[in-house]
Formats: C-alpha cells, sequence, structure tokens
C-alpha cells in the first residue's frame, strides 16, 4: 500500500502493484534495458492490449471495443444508467520509447479501479479505464487517431481508408488485433475523462513539485516551407553570386527562433525535419523543404507566431536571391479543460497533501479531443530530467502513486459515494 494514507477519507492504492504492472508491461516490446518499441496494432501492441485485458476482467471489469479499437473497461455502478466517470490514455509507444509516456495512465486508471475493489467501496455512477488507439501516430496517420474517431474529427469512411506506410489498413489491423469492436460513443455516454500522463518537461521536477494540475493543451500549428533557389557548382559560383536554398533556410530558422523567442516563455518554435533536394558535398543546393511546429496556449500568439514565421521566411528568402512558399499543413487549436474537473484535481491533491501546481501541456493528448465532448482534465507526474520519447524516460514509483491517488479521488467527486 501507499506509505502513507493522506487525507480525511483516504482510500489507499497499491503503489507496488501499480509500479510491477508497468515493469510487466515494458517485457512487451523491450528495447534494451529501458525502451520499448509497441505500434499501434502491431503485434507488440496486440499483445500488451490482451495483458491489459486480462487484469481488467481478473478485476471484474467488462470490456468494450469500438470501429477504432479503442478500448473500454468498465465498473458497474450504483446507478448503472449514470454517465460513465473515465480515465486512462494509450498503450503504443514510439519506435524508440519508454516505459511511461501513456502507459501510465492506463494502469493508473486500472489502479484507481482495483484500489476501490481492495477496500469493497462502490461508487454512484460506472467507472471506465480506457485505452485509447493509436496515439502516437507512428504507424498510423494521424496521431490522437482512435480519439479523433472518438471525438468526431474522423468519419467512419476516412478512419477505414487509413493505411501504414508499409499499405497495411487500419481496420484490417484493427480486426486482425482482436480489438475491432461494433460499439459507438453514444452507447457509453461519459460524465467525465481524467487522463493521467508524465509532463514529458522539466517543468514540475525543476520546481519541486509532485502534481501537475493540468489547465490546458495548448494549441499547435505546423508550416509547410518550401525554399527555391537554383543549384549551382560549389567550386566556381561566386558567394555573391549564388541563390543558395540552404543558406536561406539556414537563415530562416534563426530568425523564427527569434520570433518564438520574442513571444515569452510560452512559446515554442521548432523545426524537425529540413529535407534539401540535394546532398552533394560540392554542390550549391537549389531547393529545400523543412516544416515549423509552432505551438502556445494562446489563439492570438498563435497565430501571431504564424504570420511573423511566414514573413520571416519570405524576407530571408529574398534576401538570399530565393523563393520561399508557406502553407499550413495543421492547425489545432489551444484547448481549455474544464473548471469543475480540475477543481476536482486541485482539491484532491491538496486534500492529500501533495505539492502541486497548474501548468498547461506542452505535448497533445487524448484529453484534448475528448474536452470537445465531455468535462476533462489531465494530471501530470514528474518525469526525470524532462525525457520522454526515449528510451531514458522514467518516472519513480513515488510520483506515481502520488498522481493515481490524486487521479482516484478526482474521479470519486463525478462518480459519487453513497
Amino acid at each position: 500500500m501507499s506509505d502513507v494514507t493522506r487525507g480525511r477519507n483516504a482510500i489507499p492504492i497499491n503503489s507496488g502493484r501499480l509500479w510491477a504492472r508497468h515493469m510487466q508491461l515494458a517485457q512487451i516490446g523491450a528495447i534494451g534495458e529501458t525502451g520499448n518499441c509497441r505500434l499501434a496494432l502491431s503485434d507488440e501492441d496486440t499483445q500488451a492490449r490482451n495483458l491489459f485485458a486480462g487484469w481488467c476482467r481478473d478485476a471484474g471489469l467488462v470490456l468494450h471495443s469500438d470501429r477504432a479499437g479503442n478500448m473500454f473497461a468498465v465498473r458497474r455502478g450504483r446507478e448503472p444508467d449514470r454517465a460513465i466517470v473515465a480515465a486512462g490514455s494509450h498503450l503504443d509507444t514510439q519506435p524508440h520509447g519508454g516505459r511511461f509516456d501513456g502507459i501510465s495512465g492506463v494502469l493508473a486508471a486500472l489502479e484507481v479501479v482495483e484500489a476501490l475493489n481492495d477496500a469493497g467501496v462502490e461508487t454512484d455512477a460506472p467507472l471506465a479505464v480506457i485505452n485509447w488507439t493509436n496515439e502516437e501516430g507512428v504507424r498510423f496517420a494521424p496521431g490522437l487517431l482512435g480519439s479523433n474517431w472518438y471525438a468526431g474529427a474522423i468519419d467512419d469512411v476516412t478512419l477505414d481508408g487509413i493505411r501504414a506506410a508499409d499499405g497495411v489498413g487500419f481496420a484490417d489491423e484493427a480486426a486482425r488485433s482482436g480489438w475491432l469492436g461494433v460499439m459507438r460513443p453514444a452507447d457509453l455516454p461519459m460524465d467525465s475523462f481524467f487522463e493521467l500522463h508524465i509532463e514529458q518537461g522539466p517543468v514540475l521536477e525543476n520546481a519541486g513539485v509532485q502534481v501537475g494540475v493540468v489547465t490546458a493543451v495548448q494549441g499547435l500549428q505546423w508550416l509547410d516551407v518550401a525554399v527555391t533557389g537554383m543549384d549551382g557548382h560549389a567550386g566556381t559560383t561566386p558567394l555573391d553570386g549564388r541563390r543558395d536554398a540552404l543558406l536561406a533556410a539556414a537563415a530562416m530558422l534563426v530568425a523564427i527562433n527569434d520570433a518564438g523567442r520574442s513571444e515569452g516563455s510560452e512559446a515554442r518554435v521548432s523545426v524537425g525535419r529540413l529535407v534539401p533536394a540535394t546532398d552533394g558535398p560540392s554542390t550549391i543546393v537549389g531547393a529545400v523543404e523543412f516544416v515549423i511546429d509552432i505551438r502556445h496556449p494562446d489563439i492570438e500568439v498563435l497565430e501571431r507566431l504564424q504570420a511573423a514565421c511566414t514573413d520571416q521566411c519570405q524576407r530571408k528568402a529574398a534576401q538570399y536571391g530565393c523563393t520561399a512558399v508557406v502553407s499550413r499543413r495543421l492547425s489545432v487549436p489551444p484547448r481549455e479543460f474544464d473548471a469543475d474537473c480540475i477543481a476536482a484535481v486541485q482539491n484532491a491533491a491538496d486534500e492529500l497533501g501533495f505539492t502541486n501546481r497548474k501548468i498547461a501541456s506542452g505535448a497533445l493528448h487524448d484529453a484534448s479531443n475528448i474536452a470537445a465532448m465531455v468535462p476533462t482534465t489531465m494530471i501530470f507526474v514528474p518525469c526525470r530530467d524532462g525525457i520522454s520519447h526515449n528510451i531514458d524516460e522514467y518516472a519513480s514509483p513515488e510520483d506515481l502513486a502520488a498522481g493515481c491517488e490524486v487521479l482516484l479521488h478526482a474521479m470519486l467527486s463525478r462518480a459519487g459515494l453513497s
């Protein structure tokens, strides 16, 4: 059990069981000593789903799945017709991912149910533990696929037409996994949704805080930039006569970074993919393409950053004798979470005696899709050095247990006890 039972009516979780299940799940698709690769609906993901399903059945939960392969494990309430109080995250990982990203949210939600079972506690409303399909978006695009479909952002025809890079169809792989279901979102109405997750950043750890009360998910825009100059010979073309697209792109990267910094500490402007048309060591590059990733929790600042980045790209292109075409590929608005759910998490953390702070999520999560449908929020726990999407990703047993206790009591505030 947890080392200390906090609060007036605290129900203890089994932190040893929670940790052991992280370690057992990490054996599936293991990379080295601490890494994982379980791409959505792969053999490894299916094995993890089946292990999770076995734990759910052992806990007396009834399993359902839908057209997107999302898994719902339901614990009956005293009032079975009430809308469900749900929690969860995802079991799929990055190709060189860790043991906690997404997984912790699923296992913490399961531990909530098992802690209630251990204590002999019934809730008025039913509870559900959810595993959303293809959150990472590595094998199938887009990411957050299962929750996007559930929230109505992707229709059935589009979902069935999605294929992996190797040509395999999403629907075929969902069927092969055994988790292609017939449930529709309306078949299991939700009262609320909570998602526990590692922070994936250093803020909580640097502040020495145990729990993050997540207020929002920041917005995201992707800009495709195509820079055109002219190929040339590196040995014969004078520097002042060149139209070097790679040089222009380099200047753009510096300029857009400066634009991001000018908007304050919450702004994020990044370029993670830059592709020159040629890669010869003695060639002046005539064309370059790259993607700008812009994030901010304020929609006005997000739009301002897009305009600034577009302007800087065109200015730098002209400065180096090139042209730049900038187009918006993706736009996800910021999502504010429900005030009552935020308060439920805040109150639980305070009453249980955990240090906490409010925080916005820099990464996208399934919760941002579900928040469009039902009251939703998230709980963050620290991860060492802010590392995630990496085999060195680590969250301590103590921090996971703290987040799980907060999750339990936040869910109880919605589900009710007679």
